[in-house]
């Protein structure tokens, strides 16, 4: 199972960004998926969660800015980053459980990062 993130960039404080991120390989079915943080020097800090089912939660600092969203039928996860302030900036991992084969445990895979840099 690979997890292949995408739309990282550089934008100026203010400004928005829509990462994607794709499950590809032996999959069953995805559950739990999220985005991570990780800004320069610092620990990967959970941004965002969504379910299957398509509940959401947020990690405070991104309340109201961000939007976790996903597309079941393709394994793919979004984050809507609008108001992008510096502080925003790192790498993002996208992250999933996966059930590989049916009826077995859910495993873990991260996606490699994408860069996101808020100039101010």
């Amino acid at each position: 199972v690979q997890l292949q993130a995408s739309g990282g960039g550089l934008v100026q404080a203010g400004g928005s960004l829509r990462l994607s991120c794709e499950a590809s390989g032996s999959i069953f079915r995805v559950g739990t998926m999220a985005w991570f943080h990780q800004a320069p020097g610092k620990q990967r800090d959970l941004v965002a969660t969504i379910s299957t089912g398509g509940n959401t939660n947020y990690t405070d600092s991104v309340k109201g800015r961000f939007t976790i969203s996903r597309d079941n039928a393709k394994n793919t996860v979004h984050l809507q980053m609008n108001s992008l302030k510096p502080d925003d900036t790192g790498v993002y991992y996208c992250y999933a459980d996966v059930m590989v084969i049916r009826f077995s445990s859910l495993r873990q895979f991260w996606g490699r990062g994408t860069l996101v840099t808020v100039s101010s």
